[in-house]
């Protein structure tokens, strides 16, 4: 994060999306936190970062929902540390003429985040959340992510994250809690209550262990789900959808929480939904053409037969298995590859850029 500029922010970002599109993924919501220069300073155009991705998604061809975080804080009542000066706005007010600034296209839209508790205070969460919400576009957070995180914010405020959020006016069926590992019956019950999505991301929460979520709950009150990658560690919405199912199967002792049409719906209509692209995600008149078709053939497929196609690939599939992706009617995958881009090279040359040499 240190060394990113524009430019070779644009490639990596390019790499990553076109991979992205290459395990059927066809929009892709960004949590976009680095906004400015190394030591904080503004580029001349102060959305320079921001648009870079824009640009990258529509030379992978795929959609993006940008979602510009506020960040202010480095913690609950703490400056930023110095590698996180380019993450922050000076305030929330300027976070709002920053990105009022930014627009939409045909293959972009804007949302908003309240980066988590711990980098926005209160006040500031509460102005962005009025911002967003009168703005009609999706708000994201990072919420309970790990229990210190939950232990911090009880200390500084009395309360959870989760509650914090309600007060300011967050809530919404246009908000998302990223991670949601670490909630209290209240808090499934607050999100639940408003009809938020929650964005479960269960390879990364392994990645880095920091626990298990309970979706199950989370439907079960009343929220949807929607799943993220969040950090580098691998791409495959198959994985995250089964996770889903299977690691509350090892959190809870008990099996079938949640039905494969449940978890392909999270990998697809929810995620469309999260990111403010409510015609997207099901096939039906009106809707966004976005297709992918999934080779049959494969070791992982191969004699499922009609009956437990679905599970078949909620459980087996893996993004090898991509045949075809269509983003608005337009071939972007052909037979495995990538229509315009050769995705290992580009990953590779975007990579090396930040080797040491």
């Amino acid at each position: 994060a240190r060394s990113l500029d524009p430019d070779s922010y644009l490639d990596l970002a390019r790499a990553t999306f076109a991979e992205m599109a290459l395990a059927g993924i066809t929009t892709v919501g960004e949590f976009h936190y680095l906004h400015h220069r190394p030591d904080g300073g503004s580029y001349e155009d102060p959305n320079a970062l921001g648009l870079a991705v824009i640009e990258a998604a529509r030379q992978a061809g795929i959609r993006v929902t940008l979602i510009d975080a506020c960040y202010l804080h480095g913690g609950f009542d703490t400056e930023p540390a110095p590698a996180q000066r380019r993450f922050c706005d000076r305030s929330a007010e300027d976070w709002v003429e920053r990105t009022s600034l930014l627009g939409e296209g045909p293959g972009n839209r804007i949302g908003a985040a309240i980066h988590s508790l711990r980098a926005v205070d209160p006040e500031a969460a509460a102005l962005i959340a009025a911002t967003t919400n009168g703005a009609g576009r999706p708000l994201h957070a990072h919420v309970s992510e790990q229990p210190a995180e939950n232990e911090a914010c009880l200390a500084a405020h009395g309360c959870s994250p989760t509650q914090l959020l309600a007060e300011a006016g967050a809530l919404s069926e246009r908000f998302t809690a990223v991670h949601a590992t670490h909630l209290t019956r209240q808090d499934t019950q607050l999100l639940g209550g408003a009809g938020a999505c929650c964005c479960m991301c269960p390879t990364t929460e392994r990645d880095l262990a920091d626990g298990i979520g309970r979706p199950s709950r989370l439907v079960d009150a009343g929220s949807y789900l929607a799943l993220g990658s969040d950090s580098n560690a691998v791409i495959d919405p198959f994985e995250e959808a089964r996770a889903c199912e299977l690691d509350e199967r090892l959190a809870s002792g008990e099996r079938v929480h949640h039905s494969p049409a449940e978890l392909i719906g999270a990998a697809t209509e929810g995620g469309q939904l999260s990111l403010g692209w409510p015609e997207g995600g099901r096939i039906a008149p009106a809707r966004m053409a976005d297709l992918i078709t999934i080779d049959l053939e494969t070791p992982r497929l191969a004699g499922a037969g009609a009956e437990h196609l679905l599970a078949a690939t909620a459980y087996a599939a893996s993004p090898a298995d991509v045949h075809h992706v269509l983003v608005g009617g337009r071939p972007i995958v052909v037979d495995g590859a990538h229509v315009d881009l050769d995705v290992p090279r580009e990953l590779e040359r975007s990579i090396e850029a930040f080797e040491p040499r």
